[in-house]
């Protein structure tokens, strides 16, 4: 199997949508390429057809070479949970949680094991793997311990890109700098530097560009121009680089930043609706009157749900919901909408029971197992009879409440044929479910987006279109367009 790495100078640097757009333009070629990334630290996650978790960013990878996402693209998944933990996800299930101490002495032996069988097994499937990295391969004080960064490409002799984002600035001094804290055989396996999410105009880089290469001896293979692309996040820092649109648009969706806020690429199919504002909006700021709050995933419902309290927003949704609102939220933010949660095993906090945001007539029990599954269902609504499908990923079981403190809630309706996977309200303002990726749904997000138009006095929008995945097929074309226009991987190639 051939291989391919990319590595980037600092977190955020481009390196998932790199390693992307490469799958898409190897398989392009005709190469049979897979994805890898031996370990990842995110809380973006995806489930596999066999029920297995890993990063989101891998799907998507998996995606662009035109395969089916499966859980050797990830065999390390690391979601952090505060209190400087972190819920450990082995070969797709989890197997505990643990501080970075504690992993390193108890799974670091496990995890290179699993990282090496993974690649096997996607040896004996395809001929090329491009793997990306995490964060720096030049973390001195972390080196004798990466299990994802120059032990995978040492381990596949994989001739490797180094990313580094020139728009935050110091890219020189970054390149330099990474190139510098390498040991010599990493170094060596180095081939070529990418300039990514540049602006302006490329003479005025020129002469850096002749420095650079003539400093380190290594070649730049391509400078990739900053695009406004919509591409599927990787942690919450992706988060900084989406402002709310200036243009003006039919319909404003706020979003809530929770503390530890998961999966929301949930949110990219709404995010490329073009009559459609999305607005992350920080728990402590204003909420305003938009035409939906959405409480989104959670890695830990009960601190967020707390957070909520604290901060003053869960009275400020309240308020908003008196005044007419519409709320929707997904997953943890679906278990937030109910009369109390409780945590019988104190897994989350320390006491076993937490007052919700009392917006439907339900209690959720935290419990240690861990529903990880891909869904097929159809809706009921807004409007029955369309196929729906998406996934599952939480802790926890929803029931009705068996205490009412608000009678005007009690009546529900079921949002799809599996009643478990989610409810509205008799009057239409509370939604909530656990599936993950409902609004790739094209039909049902188009349905519900009229449904918030309607009350606006607009005009319904079609409702026979192609799921998300259509679109998200033709950003990633557009996506290696791009980067297959700026980028020569004739050294790696040829290597």
């Amino acid at each position: 199997m051939k291989a391919m790495m990319v590595v980037g100078t600092t977190s955020h640097a481009g390196k998932s949508f790199i390693t992307a757009a490469i799958c898409r333009i190897l398989a392009r070629q005709g190469w049979h390429v897979t994805p890898f990334k031996g370990q990842n630290m995110a809380l973006n996650a995806y489930v596999t057809a066999n029920g297995g978790e890993i990063g989101h960013a891998q799907a998507v990878q998996a995606w662009a070479a035109g395969i089916t996402p499966r859980v050797e693209m990830n065999p390390i998944l690391l979601k952090p949970q505060g209190n400087m933990t972190s819920q450990v996800i082995m070969g797709g299930k989890a197997v505990g949680v643990t501080t970075a101490t504690e992993y390193y002495e108890k799974y670091f032996d496990k995890g290179w094991q699993i990282i090496t069988k993974s690649l096997e097994s996607l040896a004996r499937e395809y001929d090329f793997v491009v793997c990306e990295g995490a964060g720096s391969p030049a973390e001195i004080n972390l080196k004798h311990r990466d299990l994802t960064n120059m032990r995978i490409a040492k381990h596949l002799n994989a001739p490797t890109i180094l990313v580094v984002d020139i728009d935050r600035g110091g890219a020189f001094a970054h390149v330099v700098g990474t190139l510098q804290l390498l040991d010599e055989d990493e170094r060596a396996l180095i081939k070529g530097v990418v300039i990514n999410k540049f602006r302006g105009q490329k003479s005025l880089l020129d002469s850096g560009i002749e420095w650079l290469e003539n400093y380190t001896g290594i070649p730049i293979l391509g400078v990739i121009p900053w695009r406004d692309m919509l591409f599927p996040a990787e942690d919450s820092l992706d988060l900084l680089d989406r402002q709310t649109s200036q243009s003006q648009k039919e319909l404003n969706l706020t979003v809530l930043r929770l503390p530890h806020i998961a999966n929301f690429t949930d949110f990219d199919p709404l995010d490329a609706e073009n009559t459609v504002s999305i607005n992350y909006l920080n728990i402590n700021d204003h909420l305003g009157y938009p035409d939906a709050v959405i409480i989104p995933g959670s890695k830990t419902t009960i601190n967020d749900l707390m957070a909520l309290h604290q901060s003053g927003m869960a009275k400020q949704i309240q308020d908003y919901v008196a005044a007419g609102g519409i709320v929707f939220g997904i997953c943890g933010g679906f278990q937030m909408l109910g009369e109390m949660v409780f945590d019988p095993d104190q897994l989350e906090g320390k006491n076993e029971s937490y007052p919700g945001l009392k917006l439907l007539p339900l209690e959720t029990i935290i419990t240690p197992d861990k529903i990880v599954r891909q869904r097929q269902t159809c809706s009921v609504y807004p409007y029955p009879g369309f196929p729906v499908t998406g996934y599952e990923i939480h802790q926890g079981i929803t029931r009705v409440a068996r205490i009412i403190h608000k009678p005007a809630n009690t009546i529900t309706h079921a949002l799809f044929e599996d009643s478990s996977l989610g409810i509205v309200n008799d009057n239409q303002s509370i939604w909530g479910c656990y599936l993950h990726g409902v609004f790739d749904n094209g039909a049902w997000r188009r349905t519900w987006l009229n449904y918030l138009r309607n009350r606006r006095g607009l005009g319904s929008l079609p409702t026979g279109i192609p799921n998300y995945r259509e679109q998200r097929e033709a950003n990633l074309d557009k996506l290696a367009d791009l980067v297959e226009e700026f980028l020569d991987l004739t050294p790696l190639l040829n290597n």
